[in-house]
């Protein structure tokens, strides 16, 4: 027996949610009240096993509990019913943590400065200041860590590193959680590429290229902002990736940096319910 979570389980509960609602939103088709019927229904069920599941936090202690609490699954059940081992603080902050070299992959970094109720303050730091692509790509990445693991922040005011002292100039809070949107697309596929390696991918009619510079792989759009042409056929040397039709080399662990301030588009990679995924932005209003 393993513990590591198999990928395909955790896909199947996360989709578990989603048909739960799609049946309740059937039940409205009965009328009023058998809707409300259906919604008290899934309030039973959920308190009972939220529940049980206080009782075998009591049950198992302070270890076990931070165990537990480690995989996904249990810890999003944790999380509904306010049971889980860890403050919000410690939550983000571990949250961060885990995205950390992802962000430093790019030559970002962020720091958790406070929160405030509902609200996180987040100063980052490195080419986010400069390239707005990486800003973009790096907010994406820390949204999607945060809210997972805390649910309850729903606004994150983002501090540039210059002005953390002073404050003056913040990122408003919906740079994070409402301008920008982002569909995750898992690519299995990645897992397989070696050390070195560059691929080209095709995702959500998004083309992209992905190369693994040795355990980290990294992805950007597939064009190059010199000739405005597509980068397929770039081989790597070492850390810089070079076009194959006009030669410019991009230093692709430094956010894709290149030449007179040109620079590579990145896309936020990472693993999701242990299986690599990218996430494409929206801006405001491209869904209905």
């Amino acid at each position: 027996m393993t513990d590591r979570p198999n990928p395909d389980n955790d896909m199947q509960w996360r989709a578990a949610g989603d048909r739960i609602q799609t049946l309740l939103d059937s039940c409205a088709a009965g009328g009023t009240g058998a809707y409300e019927r259906a919604q008290q229904l899934v309030r039973e069920v959920v308190g009972l096993y939220g529940a049980g599941l206080e009782r075998i936090m009591q049950l198992a202690g302070p270890g076990v509990a931070e165990r537990l609490a480690t995989d996904d699954l249990v810890a999003s059940l944790l999380l509904v019913h306010g049971l889980h081992p860890h403050d919000v603080h410690r939550r983000v902050s571990d949250a961060l943590d885990r995205v950390r070299p992802y962000l430093g992959s790019h030559g970002g970094d962020v720091e958790l400065l406070s929160i405030d109720g509902d609200t996180a303050r987040l100063a980052f730091r490195g080419s986010c200041k400069s390239c707005p692509s990486s800003a973009v790509t790096l907010e994406l990445a820390v949204e999607d860590a945060v809210r997972a693991a805390a649910p309850e922040i729903v606004a994150i005011e983002v501090v540039t590193a210059d002005s953390a002292p002073s404050g003056p100039a913040v990122i408003p809070p919906e740079s994070l959680l409402a301008q920008v949107r982002s569909g995750w697309h898992p690519l299995p596929e990645l897992a397989e590429l070696e050390a070195g390696d560059v691929a080209g991918f095709l995702v959500a009619g998004a083309a992209l290229l992905v190369c693994r510079i040795g355990d980290l792989p990294l992805a950007y759009r597939d064009h190059c902002p010199v000739c405005d042409d597509s980068l397929a056929g770039a081989h790597l040397r070492e850390t810089l990736l070079g076009c194959p039709r006009c030669g410019t080399q991009f230093d692709v662990v430094h956010a894709g940096t290149g030449p007179d301030g040109a620079h590579l588009e990145p896309v936020p990679l990472l693993l999701r319910e242990g299986v690599p995924s990218v996430a494409l932005a929206e801006p405001t209003g491209a869904r209905a």
